[in-house]
């Protein structure tokens, strides 16, 4: 019995031994497979980091106007050499040009002396090729791992490129940026510490172990791994029980409890850990919210509870107006602090952040569920939108941004996760496209009205090809002989198969798909061309600012009047003063070029905008074009004709001549010539025409017209309607 008992005991201890032995390796084996999978993510997160650091560089307005302006000057050294030093985001940043060589190289803040050949090595080149690849079709950018004189490094290459995507810098002027991120030392044991991996290090390719993660480069080849000091957690739990084990005949049961209870904290650890990477993965670093992956698990929860329990479910999608000129104005630093403001405002007007997500750059999105969650969604749309109509503090600076909304429902899941972000998304467009700081509910009409804007858009682009673009002409005269003096230029659009469109509906879809460069100087080139049969006349174009975002636009202008055979001081390029005040140095510096040649610059519709005197000084504008409102408004007595001769005598202090539009009496231009304008324009004087139609009017005198316009004048001045 006794040997039974021993034989028993010594059976159930080696069943013991052996159990915990499997626990414990399979606890490792669990902890194991949990800090590769981790590994794995964080090479992953590290690139994605670069490849989101890179395309803010790369696609970004102020680098493609500097980079390929016609004199660069240190932009580039400031903006990307300098910003290498002491980063986390990058510390080597090299400019190339489309064969490989390189432009601008700095390593951790300092410029590279010699050409830096241990960076652009075989990896990079072959990454170039890809991007050159893309330009045509895809994303211009590529990152990978690869190994430098320096180590071992993620690296990224992008084109240099407007940030809407938009590139008209030919092939052989592209220009590149390389950006490198460094696994040092310090960079892993961060990554360590993020991921909770004690002693994780960088290894050579050749060191063997089973406790690694190969780091690869783009073609497969291993150039090197992170490894990590295995924390075998089964063999500590073992080596912790092992005492008991001697006394385990004795206390078997409690034994046995313990074993299972410990093994089940490791078990409900591993799985903790596994649900912090998870939520890691779905979170935006920047806001703290979820981001765009975290959106779709949100809504697709919410939509699955939504068919079973038939309530309704709402997304708000939210666009901020104004994001990127305060982004480009302040800097990214200030951006992020708006970023994450935003977000926490968000989090007090919804009351928790788990239905809010951070779709990407501005966008953001709030989720709602319930019976009244029509009600909850409208409310909420007015309270954000109040919220933005209030300045924000960041730091010490105040800023003003607003907000576009869209929203759309899913009443009892009927509409897909997927579906409901289209729609929402157009709805925040139709919000941005009726003057923004607004929210707008989807309505299946925008489906229509996109396709009918595509269209059209479709339909332009061939018209403009197809050269059924044409212009007419209407008359600026001489205020005082009624003379004609000068024309202006417009485009008229008629559809085939539809009949005319109006330019308030073509011109707009030109600026938004970029149509409006070829547009504009197609019809620059049909007005030069007639202007040459009207010695003596001159010329009025409107421009366009979206015109002036090509680097090439002077040049264009330029080559037109070569063409031609035009005097540039015949033509007069009219802007709104809009572009001016939102992008002032930028619109000086294209104002300048353009003077250079010869071309007179006018305001067009002063009266209605911001109309600063200081934009008056700081541009010196050769014309200005009141808007058509204040002539309009003479009808309403003295005021309106004061505010005109207070608008007139302030052109003439700054020595800038006027023109009035939208005359259609003779007592409008009676009034207008005698406020100082020296230019009027409107029916009265002759409707948009063909070039028919103006020479007649050429021909035709207009003295009996100007003397009875004499007439009227002695009688306003009779009867006290205007001022000396």
């Amino acid at each position: 019995m006794l040997l039974l008992s021993g034989f028993v005991a010594l059976v159930v201890t080696a069943l013991v031994m052996m159990a915990l032995d499997r626990v414990a390796s399979y606890a490792n084996h669990l902890d194991e497979e949990r800090t590769r999978e981790t590994l794995i993510g964080a090479l992953q997160t590290f690139r994605h980091q670069l490849d989101a650091t890179l395309n803010d560089y790369a696609a970004w307005d102020d680098a493609a106007d500097n980079v390929y302006a016609q004199t660069p000057g240190d932009w580039a050294d400031r903006n990307f050499g300098d910003m290498t030093y002491d980063s986390d985001l990058f510390d080597v940043a090299i400019l190339v040009d489309r064969q490989g060589r390189a432009l601008m190289a700095y390593s951790d803040g300092v410029p590279m002396q010699e050409t830096p050949t241990g960076f652009l090595r075989s990896d990079i080149v072959a990454m170039l090729k890809k991007v050159q690849a893309r330009e045509a079709n895809g994303v211009p950018q590529v990152s990978a791992y690869v190994r430098t004189d320096k180590g071992i490094s993620v690296a990224g290459v992008a084109l240099i490129r407007m940030k809407s995507g938009t590139m008209v810098e030919p092939p052989e002027r592209r220009a590149y940026l390389v950006f490198f991120r460094h696994l040092t030392g310090d960079t892993v044991e961060r990554l360590g510490a993020a991921y909770v991996l004690p002693g994780l290090s960088l290894v050579p390719a050749s060191i063997r172990s089973t406790h690694r993660v190969a780091v690869e480069s783009q073609s497969g080849e291993e150039i090197a791994a992170l490894a990590w000091v295995p924390r075998a957690p089964g063999d500590v739990s073992r080596d912790q029980v092992k005492p008991l084990v001697a006394t385990a005949l004795v206390i078997l049961g409690l034994f046995c409890v313990a074993l299972f209870l410990f093994g089940l904290a490791v078990i409900r650890r591993i799985r903790g850990d596994e649900q912090a990477a998870v939520a890691l993965s779905v979170t935006d670093r920047l806001s703290g919210v979820a981001n765009r992956e975290g959106l779709f698990r949100i809504l697709d929860e919410k939509v699955a509870e939504a068919r079973a329990d038939g309530e309704t479910v709402i997304l708000l999608y939210l666009d901020l107006d104004g994001f990127k000129e305060i982004n480009d104005a302040y800097g990214h630093a200030t951006g992020d602090k708006l970023i994450r403001a935003v977000a926490a405002g968000l989090e007090v007007l919804v009351g928790d952040r788990s239905g809010i997500a951070r779709i990407g750059g501005d966008e953001f999105a709030v989720v709602l569920k319930g019976v009244d969650a029509d009600l909850r969604a409208n409310e909420l749309s007015d309270a954000i939108i109040s919220f933005f109509n209030e300045p924000l503090l960041l730091g010490e600076r105040m800023v003003v941004v607003g907000c576009s909304i869209g929203l759309c429902a899913s009443s009892a899941g009927t509409v897909s996760t997927a579906e409901l972000i289209r729609r929402a998304d157009m709805a925040m467009y139709a919000s941005k496209d009726s003057g923004r700081g607004r929210s707008s509910f989807y309505d299946p009409r925008m489906d229509d009205e996109r396709e009918l804007r595509n269209q059209l858009e479709l339909d332009l682009r061939a018209a403009i090809q197809a050269g059924e673009i044409s212009v007419v002409y209407q008359p600026i005269v001489d205020a005082h002989s009624f003379d004609l003096v000068s024309v202006e230029a417009l485009a008229r659009w008629t559809r085939r198969g539809h009949g005319p469109v109006s330019p308030d509906v073509f011109i707009p879809i030109a600026e938004a798909s970029g149509l409006i460069d070829r547009l504009g100087l197609c019809v620059l080139e049909m007005a030069l061309r007639q202007l040459q049969r009207w010695p003596g006349v001159r010329l009025s174009v409107n421009i366009s600012p979206g015109q002036f975002r090509d680097p090439a636009f002077v040049e264009r202008v330029e080559a037109l009047f070569v063409d031609a055979n035009i005097e540039p001081y015949r033509v007069t390029l009219e802007m709104t003063e809009t572009y001016f005040i939102q992008n002032a140095e930028r619109a000086k510096a294209a104002l300048d070029r353009l003077r250079k040649i010869g071309v007179k610059i006018a305001l067009d519709d002063f009266g209605v905008g911001f109309s600063s005197v200081g934009y008056l000084r700081q541009f010196g504008f050769d014309r200005m074009k009141i808007d058509r409102s204040l002539i309009q408004a003479l009808s309403e007595g003295h005021r309106a004709i004061e505010m005109l001769q207070a608008t007139v005598a302030l052109a003439r202090s700054l020595n800038i001549p006027v023109t009035a539009e939208g005359v259609e009496t003779e007592q409008q231009a009676v009034i207008l010539r005698l406020a100082g304008c020296d230019q009027l324009q409107g029916y009265l004087f002759g409707r948009p025409s063909v070039p028919a139609d103006i020479d007649a009017y050429r021909a035709r005198s207009m003295l009996p017209r100007a003397k009875a316009a004499e007439m009227a004048f002695a009688a306003h001045r009779r009867d006290g309607l205007l001022s000396d």
